[in-house]
């Protein structure tokens, strides 16, 4: 039961009538007190300028004035009620309405209404509130977005595994393959391309919920850069890619030393997948502002101005030409550097002048 005391009508109603009686009752104990004494001298006056009145005239006189004053405050307390209820109406209107307006919003907003808007009212602290409402609800859209989107996506990255294997399996059983290794091997392909995605995917889940569990110790940032580039040193000879180590100043930072090497698994890895054969992609270190920086400089493809923030999306690939992964390594790596208080950002002048990835984390 909603009690009435509790609406944000009835007590601004009750704040006006109390400031009207709080105005009343200081009147009345002000004649109270200080009439007969403005009356009396008033009253010589009088005596002074017309000569000596009998008691009868000054009992008539000091009757008059308080029946007068007494209608006249009467008169001017209803008027003052009526004007408090008036305004109080007016007023709580004028608040009552935009935040109403915002509890159908949120409402809203709670069933799934995410494309929801308040409209802002010309009230300044009101208008605020509205504006918050607002950038709550286009955040939630954006996620809402985000979710659809990438359920679509993953639905497309299932399908075409699925349908491969399920095309051999048809073929095998209609006769139209006969068993061979090739045929085995491309299902089986297929299927590890499945379970890297559930893998990646499982990856990246926990990374942006803060559930990946890290084993935090000391290590210098630059010697687990070098050692993953060595690693992948025959991928690049392979590919005639030219891979180069710059030497780095000491990196001490507190970091998942398995996690920091996926991170940098994922951006070298990237580097030479965009990077064409007789490119380069080096490899440095630098500190600067309490902060270690890693950064990895490719000859390669390069990245549009306004795409360089969409690397880092779920299944982004800059050329789908190319073979790659599942689209989603840079995501798990900006969440794992993010789960280290870092950041990781791409930055390159356009297409076909190569691109930089800087990963900082805090110094140690």
């Amino acid at each position: 039961m909603k009690l009435p005391f509790r609406s944000l009508r009835i007590r601004l109603l009750l704040s006006y009538l109390i400031v009207v009686l709080v105005g009343a009752v200081t009147m009345i104990v002000m004649m109270q007190v200080l009439a007969p004494q403005f009356f009396a001298a008033h009253l010589a006056a009088m005596t002074r300028t017309f000569g000596t009145m009998s008691n009868a005239m000054v009992d008539q006189l000091e009757t008059s004035f308080n029946e007068s004053f007494g209608r006249a405050l009467t008169v001017s307390l209803a008027a003052s009620i009526a004007a408090a209820l008036i305004v109080s109406a007016f007023a709580s209107e004028r608040i009552v309405r935009p935040v109403e307006a915002v509890r159908r919003a949120a409402r809203r907003l709670a069933s799934g209404a995410y494309r929801e808007r308040v409209p802002v009212p010309e009230e300044v602290e009101l208008a605020g509130l509205a504006a918050d409402v607002n950038a709550l609800a286009e955040a939630l859209d954006e996620v809402e977005q985000r979710r659809l989107r990438l359920i679509a996506e993953v639905a497309h990255e299932l399908r075409t595994p699925l349908s491969t294997i399920e095309g051999y399996m048809e073929g095998l059983l209609d006769g139209v393959f006969e068993p061979s290794d090739e045929i085995f091997a491309a299902a089986g392909h297929e299927a590890a391309r499945l379970k890297r995605l559930a893998h990646d995917l499982s990856a990246l889940s926990r990374a942006e919920e803060g559930r990946m569990a890290l084993h935090l110790d000391v290590a210098d940032l630059g010697n687990i850069a070098a050692m993953v580039a060595e690693r992948l040193r025959p991928q690049f000879e392979a590919n005639g890619v030219d891979l180069v180590v710059h030497q780095m100043p000491e990196l001490p930072v507190q970091v998942d030393r398995d996690r920091m090497a996926q991170v940098f698994t994922n951006i070298i890895g990237n580097a030479l997948t965009y990077t064409p054969s007789g490119g380069k992609v080096a490899i440095m270190g630098a500190t600067e502002d309490g902060m270690a920086s890693i950064s990895v400089v490719d000859t390669g493809i390069g990245i549009a101005p306004n795409q360089l923030d969409a690397v880092f999306e779920r299944f982004y690939r800059g050329d789908t030409s190319r073979p790659g992964g599942t689209g989603i390594g840079l995501t798990i790596a900006r969440s794992i550097v993010r789960l280290h208080a870092g950041e990781v950002t791409a930055f390159s002048e356009g297409p076909d002048r190569g691109a930089r990835f800087e990963v900082s984390v805090p110094l140690a």
